[in-house]
């Protein structure tokens, strides 16, 4: 089968100008060059996509160099990988060497060896992923497909290519999902039977793949929907018990969205949502799994706190004053996130007072106001001060006289 006018309707005219050079400088050289992955994918399914992959069966680098003077894109090598990535503008090309890759065990990273265009489709997780398009002149256009991803895709199906795929890098866990829900796609049969066979081969991957296997999921417009596949298969459970993509989590992900400014909230938010019912050795079990950072892990431990101060605020309305003690405390991210995670609306008020009001007031007085009053330093001076916020809070005060006269009356009863 012959794809050209799909590839010349998918890419820009910059990028089909680079491809067709490729393609004859490569031929040239006695090389074959060509398209693969997903962007292949999306042109049979007439989707945009202008991240372009590119196989040589040669020398990678040595071709990226010739295209960058030829075509005056810029050019970076990566010696350690032998490939290289050409931009111009906004667009990145990665062309890479075509490879072999084994797996010494479970959740290695694969030993590369120098291969053919068959060996670089067989590397690749999934048949829809696993064609290629010729760009030499004489046959630019034609499909490479030993793997039936063309029927896959017309089917709508999510196939591994052999049967240890899982085992091989169970990471393909989340990226099968990933694929099934943003291309409405379906896993195949066996496909399903050999991942759930496999999910417990998560535990042979690192915490930070596994952690940028969700960073990816939550760049997905709805990542809940694939949490929710995650948590079906039992793949949510394998980073920390009771974590799951429930219903709930979607109407929350989507309030988040809705709160964001440019409709992509920042990723800890999503964390601190997925955490919001987990008990703290779950919570702690995340963080270490997924090696979270510094910044991260303090707003997701903070979450089972925060949490209990917010069913204080669902029993009753209380004073500004101690609205302001319940939350001030705690991580600004997560008191955000308790707004979005209450189904009370008093509860709910009483955040939004605090976020959008309270957490910015201070009395007019400060320490060395109180110190010139007559205020000793010390663990006095910090009570007043604290009080002297807490009456600016509930109104007992509004201007600075009154401060004033409530530290002298204060001073006088030595009360506080």
């Amino acid at each position: 089968m012959n794809i050209a006018e799909s590839i010349k309707a998918q890419l820009t005219a910059d990028l089909l100008e680079l491809v067709a050079l490729g393609g004859r400088l490569a031929a040239e050289r006695g090389q074959n060059l060509y398209l693969v992955g997903g962007v292949v994918r999306d042109a049979l399914l007439g989707k945009p996509n202008l991240d372009v992959d590119l196989v040589l069966e040669g020398n990678a680098p040595a071709l990226a160099r010739q295209l960058g003077k030829r075509g005056n894109w810029r050019v970076t090598i990566h010696r350690r990988f032998g490939t290289a990535t050409l931009r111009r503008d906004n667009l990145n090309v990665d062309i890479v060497s075509a490879r072999s890759e084994t797996y010494a065990h479970p959740g290695a990273l694969p030993t590369v060896a120098t291969g053919n265009i068959e060996d670089d489709l067989f590397r690749r997780d999934f048949s829809i992923n696993a064609m290629a398009v010729r760009l030499d002149p004489e046959r630019f256009g034609e499909l490479v497909d030993p793997h039936g991803g063309r029927r896959d895709v017309d089917r709508g199906i999510v196939r591994v290519l052999h049967d240890e795929s899982f085992r091989d890098d169970a990471t393909r866990i989340w990226r099968a999902l990933r694929y099934e829900q943003r291309l409405g796609f379906r896993l195949h049969p066996d496909t399903e039977v050999l991942l759930l066979r496999d999910v417990g081969m998560m535990a042979t991957i690192s915490g930070d793949r596994l952690r940028n296997e969700l960073e990816r999921t939550l760049e997905e417009r709805k990542p809940e929907r694939t949490l929710y596949r995650l948590g079906q298969v039992g793949a949510l459970e394998q980073l920390a018990p009771g974590l799951d993509g429930n219903g709930w989590l979607a109407e929350r992900f989507e309030l988040a969205r809705q709160a964001s400014p440019d409709r992509r909230p920042d990723d800890v938010v999503y964390y601190a949502l997925m955490v919001w019912r987990l008990k703290l050795d779950a919570v702690a079990r995340l963080i270490h799994r997924l090696n979270f950072g510094a910044a991260i892990a303090r707003v997701l431990r903070d979450i089972p706190g925060v949490r209990e101060a917010v069913q204080s605020l669902e029993e009753r309305k209380r004073l500004p004053s101690e609205i302001s003690r319940l939350l001030e405390n705690h991580q600004l991210t997560s008191v955000f996130v308790a707004s979005l995670s209450t189904d009370s609306m008093t509860a709910w008020q009483q955040i939004d007072l605090y976020l959008s009001t309270l957490r910015f007031v201070v009395p007019s007085l400060n320490g060395d106001d109180l110190k010139q009053m007559g205020v000793p330093p010390g663990r006095r001076l910090g009570t007043m001060l604290r009080a002297l916020r807490a009456a600016r809070l509930d109104g007992t005060v509004s201007k600075r006289e009154d401060e004033v006269d409530l530290v002298r009356r204060w001073l006088g009863e030595d009360v506080v």
